[in-house]
């Protein structure tokens, strides 16, 4: 496969020592494509500079064009699965299974160039598990991948055999392999780390090795798992997990003998995806830790949770009772929060706390269109658990909710219908409401691009001015006041592509921004007053908006925005700054208060985010 059409100057690349310039000029004659099979191996003993000069190669990519390399990733230490994470991380599809990594590589059309590191040192957990091998990873991950015409790799595998029955090109650096070094033992890797007051392991002061390696050489010590024993007393240790290996205990937990403490496995298989990428930041890990805890294993979060506050962001509650699929702030009342899931159910919460408040609206029927509703149950002592109440419309699935008050909201049926939904007996709300469902719906029968695909809601947090803000198939975004009739809609075509998320927020200067996401991956900004949105968009990226909530914090407007590859970003409308904020699941609903607490909505439920507003766009 030809992949370039000019071989790159060397001399262009940073300098190399003499006798690396024959092997770095053959491995970059081979990645610049030509006649030349799709597999580089480069062989080498330890010590003969194989990394470097993969790390050379990729350093000399940077800010020249005709070669890219698509993913660079160090496999020591790594499983398939693990592999796989990183892995899609870097080609840009989020971390996925090996499976899903296999499938959407196959599907991608750009010729993909990757360097593995390290492949002979692939593997981790305990030795009579496949894991540990990295025959494993090549089976399972490696050779499916180069079986795919559009993909070549240069890949380092030491002395070993691994890939050597593949037609490859070999760039052979030589060396002795001399004597394996003796494993040092976990009595002394324990003993390089240093000691909290109290005679504690200091985990956040342990040399980097130490961190690599305790957990294999804790697997090899007498009855490792036993009560007191190495694998047992490091995965009992809240410091061990935010420090330790994240790669090493994904695989250690992976083995359902091993025996751990409290959901832990539970735990770390939620957040273990994530906790993988690179995150050098103890807090951060902590924060990543402590939120797949939240709701799950309450003695590990109040561990982590005093670590997990001083990182920008931070779990405030969790509730994982049911799927989250919407979600809205209720105008008019001071910590309304409103959620909906895929069955139809909505139910009301205290968003500061994630506690069950009532039923919506506060009473035993709702009208959606001319479809009655069901009652609901009453709610426990509680507040909490399987007697939350709920309104659940029946025949509606509703994918977005735009409430006007506490009684009454807007739609979006998966059926792409906007329906109108009043508790009370209301004639002039129904009437508003109605209104602007109708509006839509012819609309939609006098054009396929009028069909209604996006809605949100916003205005100036809960006890503000509500707002519906829809978006359709041709790219126009409409707002609708809740608060008061309109006939019509402020309109204007923000997209060249369907709207897939919209929302919009009163600013304290008098400004009605409005925020939409198209299908091609744009996030664009449309203040109410003017003719035009901005220029240019907000953000671009190959992926989708899922959600997006906005609000007017004391830092200023903030929006929130989720994509369908796991990203959370965070946009700082007065300096067009952009935190990600890594997140745990795909996430599907999104609402934001004005002091800062994010909600999100996904699969496993809710998670209410407090967001260090003073310090998240300070880094």
């Amino acid at each position: 496969m030809t992949v370039g059409t000019v071989t790159p100057d060397i001399a262009a690349w940073p300098p190399l020592d003499d006798d690396k310039r024959a092997p770095g000029r053959q491995l970059l004659d081979w990645a610049a494509g030509g006649d030349r099979p799709r597999l580089c191996l480069l062989r080498g003993a330890e010590g003969s500079g194989k990394s470097a000069l993969l790390a050379w190669l990729l350093a000399g990519t940077v800010g020249r064009p005709g070669l890219t390399v698509h993913a660079t990733v160090p496999s020591e230490g790594l499983t398939a699965e693990s592999f796989a994470w990183e892995s899609g991380r870097q080609l840009g599809y989020g971390p996925l299974s090996p499976g899903r990594l296999l499938d959407r590589v196959g599907a991608d059309e750009r010729p993909l160039l990757l360097l593995v590191p390290d492949l002979h040192r692939a593997g981790a957990g305990p030795a009579d598990l496949p894991a540990a091998a990295p025959q494993t990873l090549v089976a399972e991950l490696l050779e499916p991948l180069l079986a795919l015409p559009h993909v070549r790799a240069a890949v380092e595998v030491g002395t070993s055999d691994l890939l050597t029955g593949h037609d490859a090109e070999v760039v052979d650096l030589g060396g002795s392999s001399g004597t394996a070094s003796a494993r040092t033992s976990y009595a002394e890797l324990v003993a390089a780390v240093p000691r909290t007051a109290d005679g504690r392991p200091d985990w956040s002061q342990a040399p980097d090795r130490v961190l690599r390696r305790v957990l294999d050489a804790a697997l090899h010590t007498d009855d490792p798992y036993g009560q007191g024993g190495a694998v047992l007393g490091l995965l009992a240790d809240p410091g061990f997990l935010v420090h330790g290996s994240a790669a090493a205990l994904t695989a250690l937990l992976a083995d359902e003998r091993v025996p751990v403490p409290g959901r832990l496995r539970e735990v770390w298989r939620r957040a273990a995806p994530e906790l993988t990428a690179h995150h050098t930041d103890s807090a951060e890990r902590a924060a990543l830790l402590h939120a797949a805890a939240a709701g799950t294993d309450p003695g590990l979060t109040e561990y982590l949770r005093p670590l997990a506050r001083q990182h920008w962001w931070s779990t405030a509650w969790a509730r994982r009772d049911h799927t989250v699929n919407a979600l809205a702030l209720v105008p008019g009342t001071e910590r309304g929060l409103l959620a909906a899931d895929p069955t139809g159910r909505l139910r009301t919460y205290d968003v500061e706390s994630g506690t069950a408040v009532g039923g919506y609206g506060g009473s035993t029927s709702a009208s959606v269109g001319a479809t009655a509703g069901t009652a609901w149950p009453p709610l426990d002592a509680s507040g909490e658990g399987a007697a939350a109440p709920y309104i659940h419309p029946t025949s509606v699935r509703p994918r977005s909710v735009a409430p006007r008050d506490g009684r009454s909201a807007l739609l979006l049926d998966r059926s792409d219908a906007l329906l109108p939904l009043v508790t009370e007996d209301d004639p002039t709300t129904a009437f508003a409401l109605e209104r602007i469902a109708e509006h839509h719906g012819s609309a939609a029968l006098a054009g396929e691009e009028s069909l209604v695909t996006a809605l949100g809601s916003g205005g100036s947090g809960g006890t503000g001015r509500p707002y519906a803000v829809v978006g359709d198939q041709g790219g126009t975004v409409h707002v609708w006041s809740l608060g008061e009739y309109q006939d019509v809609p402020r309109s204007c075509r923000v997209h060249e592509q369907r709207v897939t998320a919209v929302t919009c927020v009163d600013t304290a200067d008098g400004l009605t921004l409005t925020f939409s996401a198209g299908a091609d991956g744009s996030v664009r900004l449309w203040e109410t007053a003017s003719a035009e949105p901005m220029p240019v968009p907000v953000q671009q990226r190959d992926a989708l908006v899922t959600a997006l909530a906005a609000a007017d914090t004391p830092a200023g407007p903030v929006l929130a925005v989720a994509w369908n590859d796991g990203e959370l970003h965070l946009w700082h409308v007065l300096t067009g700054r952009t935190r990600v904020l890594p997140w745990l699941r795909d996430c599907d609903a999104l609402a934001l208060t004005h002091e800062g607490l994010l909600v999100v909505g996904d699969g496993a439920g809710m998670h209410g985010v407090r967001l260090g507003l003073g310090v998240v766009w300070a880094e």
